[in-house]
């Protein structure tokens, strides 16, 4: 289901889950509220028949039979009648493993004694004219357990779906930002296809004098860049092609045209490593990405600096270290400089570094990241991608 397309439908199937877990907590509640109040009336039962029987008894085998009653009549409550010495006598709704025998039984029972003893105090059956007395160990009925687990299951519950309706958004949100990218990205290309036409048409015009071979082999530069330029937001939305290739060599093409284009004051510096390292790339986006890189760095230098760049090996994935010696980023803003809309240029879209991110991410398989940065000194963004390995 497109839940961007169908997102009234899919707020009403949030609503509907919601409404039938509510409606099973509600009935889950009252079959636990009705089990427990038959349980307080059996109980007020068998306190006014042992009422009668301690009026109407004149021996300890009326009391003996109560007790009996109380026994047979509780089907909830784990309850074991033991001696002043400990011994069990008699244990009801006790879960005894098959197969003990009465030894074996007895020392369970004993075990169970000790659980119920640091729970409850023991209710005392003094039988005085016999001069002896019993006592009565018990613990928490199965449905009074229920009901002390059953809100932090209903939060349980509703956390979960909480949390399913969090994503479920959070998914919508994205599909949606990624239909504005890829709508904003093909109408671009299609606002550059005319003018370029025409750029096209006068370099060849130009052509023709003798006397502009410069400026036509600069426009042709130009021209072409503007035509990659096109093509990158043309793909922007499809799985791009993606092929085995140097990464030294596809950066230090990108930043050599960047170089013939800024300021004298800014160098651009990259390190040649001292192996081949390649990685499947898709050039036209990933120049975009060097691009956008540098460019923030020469923003951040305000047109002055070094831009250096390391290219290693790091655990199977090539690292592209990106350092300028900009004015930096706070650490609590490392994540937000790659949300849509983030600059702190006056004049900026803050698309730069989503754009990257998404190219890096989404097509390429790889991570973005604020490697370190410090306030003053400058900042280095740190690409990863995957080896590639010939067979």
């Amino acid at each position: 289901m497109n839940i961007y397309e169908n997102k009234a439908t899919f707020k009403f199937l949030i609503v509907g889950v919601a409404l039938l877990v509510g409606f099973i907590s509600i009935y889950y509640s009252q079959h636990l509220v009705s089990k427990l109040a038959q349980r307080e009336k059996k109980l007020i039962d068998l306190y006014a028949k042992g009422l009668e029987y301690a009026v109407n008894s004149e021996s300890s085998a009326g009391l003996t039979f109560i007790f009996k009653e109380i026994l047979d009549s509780n089907s909830t409550i784990p309850v074991i009648l033991a001696d002043s010495d400990g011994l069990p006598l008699n244990s009801v709704n006790v879960e005894i493993p098959r197969g003990f025998s009465e030894e074996e039984k007895t020392a369970f029972l004993k075990q169970e004694i000790v659980e119920m003893k640091s729970m409850y105090d023991p209710i005392v059956i003094d039988y005085k004219d016999l001069g002896i007395k019993n006592y009565i160990y018990y613990q928490n009925s199965y449905f009074l357990h229920q009901l002390k687990l059953y809100p932090y299951i209903q939060l349980g519950v509703i956390g979960a779906l909480a949390l399913i309706a969090y994503l479920a958004f959070s998914y919508s949100r994205s599909a949606e930002q990624n239909r504005v990218w890829v709508g904003l990205a093909k109408e671009t290309a299609h606002q550059l296809g005319t003018p370029l036409s025409s750029l096209t048409a006068w370099v060849e015009l130009l052509r023709m004098k003798p006397d502009c071979e410069e400026i036509v082999s600069e426009l042709e530069k130009d021209v072409k860049r503007l035509e990659t330029i096109t093509s990158r937001f043309s793909n922007i939305g499809f799985a791009p092609t993606l092929m085995p290739m140097d990464v030294y060599e596809v950066v230090y093409a990108s930043i050599q045209y960047l170089q013939s284009r800024t300021s004298n004051k800014v160098k651009l510096l990259i390190e040649k490593p001292t192996h081949i390292l390649l990685s499947e790339i898709n050039k036209p986006l990933f120049d975009w990405v060097i691009e956008n890189l540098c460019k923030n760095g020469i923003d951040a230098m305000e047109g002055n600096g070094n831009i250096s760049i390391r290219i290693v090996l790091i655990n199977k994935l090539v690292c592209i270290d990106v350092s300028d010696e900009g004015k930096g980023i706070p650490r609590r803003k490392f994540n937000d400089v790659f949300k849509p809309g983030y600059t702190t240029k006056k004049h900026g879209w803050g698309l730069g570094l989503t754009l990257a991110k998404r190219i890096i991410e989404q097509y390429h398989r790889g991570q973005i990241v604020v490697l370190n940065s410090e306030q003053g000194k400058g900042t280095t963004f740190r690409i990863s991608l995957p080896m590639y390995e010939s067979l």
